[in-house]
């Protein structure tokens, strides 16, 4: 028998990726963190709660300045034909 070759094909194609706005689309969701000890606030479909909750954490942690928004939103990809 001969000598087995690989032999690869290489296809290129170009794909898009945008936000998902479907109706059907997950939720965006946020939370906040804080920098200094890393406790998150709950998540929520509304920026509201975990903003409140920052106020709350400052209050009770008064060295606590920094904070990270965390936001989870729904992407969605195609290739074009």
């Amino acid at each position: 028998m001969g000598t087995v070759t690989p032999r690869s094909v290489l296809r290129y194609e170009t794909w898009t990726l945008q936000p998902d706005r479907e109706p059907d689309a997950e939720p965006v969701l946020y939370a906040m963190q804080c920098a200094v000890d890393g406790e998150t606030s709950p998540t929520s479909e509304d920026f509201a709660e975990p903003q409140d909750w920052v106020l709350r954490h400052c209050g009770q942690n008064p060295s606590h300045h920094t904070y990270r928004e965390i936001i989870t939103r729904p992407w969605l990809t195609w290739r074009q034909t």
